[in-house]
């Protein structure tokens, strides 16, 4: 019996570069950088499909990276037990990579699709993350954008009372592991210049695109919010 192949509307997408510069950046078409985070239902394999058909007439090359570090600890801080936890990561993150496969697949995509963690030796991103992790704890700018994002996120999730110290202190050591790829993915993937995107504007996007001093994003790197128009929408 032949299993039949999934077919895949392919939705239209929108860009919203963040700024002038990340229009400039975006209107070259060197390289997407797709974040993905497992447990998020956002990426199913249809729409990781779409939105590649949709990035390759648009740039060059794309890479996918999802994030497969600190995730147990993140579990950990909601309250799971520590074996559940890591088995709920390992089982979150899994189900993550396969979709984002089955939507290169589909697509007939280029892409490539690459875990957090085979960034750890990379010494630009070694450096970057670094950065990250100095100006969490010295630029109380940066660390009040990054604490506000961790309980936007953890909130839901929390209960009245707010986030623990437990639960602030993993969720920053996660987003630090993330932010090197929102200031400089081309030092990182050997690139010209890239845009790296997500579904939603991520609350750290306009300090690290507006600010002049402190840890902000490269002049080759740029942000744009990526989402299917209202009525393209594919699930």
């Amino acid at each position: 019996m032949v299993s039949s192949v999934p077919t895949i509307s392919v939705a239209e997408f929108e860009a919203i570069p963040l700024t002038v510069n990340c229009s400039a950046v975006y209107d070259k078409g060197e390289h997407l950088l797709v974040g993905a985070s497992p447990g998020n239902g956002y990426f199913t394999r249809e729409r990781v499909a779409a939105l590649l058909t949709w990035a390759r007439r648009r740039f060059d090359s794309v890479d996918v990276v999802y994030a497969d570090r600190e995730v147990d600890t993140m579990f950990a801080a909601l309250g799971y037990a520590p074996e559940r936890a890591r088995r709920r990561a390992a089982k979150d993150i899994r189900a993550l990579r396969r979709r984002i496969l089955q939507g290169i697949e589909l697509s007939g995509s280029d892409a490539r699709c690459t875990p957090l963690s085979e960034f750890e030796g990379d010494s630009a991103y070694r450096s970057l993350r670094a950065d990250a992790e100095r100006a969490m704890r010295t630029d109380p700018e940066f660390t009040g954008v990054c604490e506000n994002t961790i309980r936007r996120f953890l909130r839901p999730r929390s209960g009245e009372q707010g986030p623990t110290d437990a639960q602030m202190a993993a969720g920053m050591r996660y987003l630090a592991r993330e932010i090197p790829f929102f200031v400089d993915t081309p030092a990182i993937l050997g690139v010209g210049s890239s845009v790296s995107c997500y579904h939603v504007e991520m609350p750290l996007a306009p300090l690290l695109f507006g600010r002049t001093g402190g840890l902000r994003a490269a002049d080759t790197q740029a942000y744009a919010t990526v989402r299917p128009l209202p009525d393209k929408d594919v699930h």
